[in-house]
Order: structure tokens, then sequence, then C-alpha cells
């Protein structure tokens, strides 16, 4: 059952003066992710409102979520991640319906989701 990436989206919010402490465990987390071919994943930090943090997640397959979430390396960040932060919404399986962009941004965007 191979199919391609699986787009994750979710809305983190840090506990107060615990925001840089949060940005350290993701981007380890991460790294580790990573590092074990489960994900690619970006972290956004929204200016217009301070405290919330945006995570993109592409799970690289259906193989690789359902090895991650049975990896006790991946579970140790899911149950310590309270310790930081909180999530406040989470979207598991998000479904492109269109993008609007092309030329040179279409080509970046494109080389930038291939690494």
């Amino acid at each position: 059952m191979t199919q391609g990436p699986i787009r994750s989206m979710a809305i983190l919010k840090p506990h107060e003066g615990k925001e840089e402490a949060t940005v350290n465990y993701l981007r380890e987390f991460y790294t580790m992710m990573s590092r074990k071919q489960y994900s690619r994943d970006t972290l956004f930090r929204d200016h217009k409102q301070p405290g919330l943090l945006v995570h993109i997640r592409l799970w690289l397959s259906q193989e690789s979520r359902e090895t991650a979430q049975q990896d006790p390396d991946v579970h140790r960040y899911w149950i310590n991640l309270g310790e930081v932060a909180v999530i406040t919404t989470i979207y598991e399986d998000l479904d492109e319906v269109f993008r609007n962009y092309e030329g040179p941004l279409g080509q970046a965007l494109e080389a930038d989701g291939k690494e």
C-alpha cells in the first residue's frame, strides 16, 4: 500500500515562558522524524498571534506514518510535548484541493518538497 506524502497540520500554543523550549524540543523531534525517514516537518510562527506555532508535516507514506505511530522514540516525544506546549488544533490528513502558483515560486516550492 504505497502512496505519496500525507499532509498534516497542527496549531501549538507553548506554555507561558516556554516558547524557546518548545521550538528547541520540536526541532529535536522533527530532526529525529526526518532521520528515521518518517516525515518532513516545517514550523511557522504567527507574528499576528504571538505565542502560536503552526506545524506542517508531510508524512512520507502511510507506511512511514504507521511505523512512526508504533515507534517508542516517537511516543516519548508525543508524551513529553505537554511539558512545553499544548496542541490546540490538529488536522490529520489534508487533501490538496488546488494550488495556484507556477513559475519560479512553484518550482522552488516543488523542489523544497522533494528534499
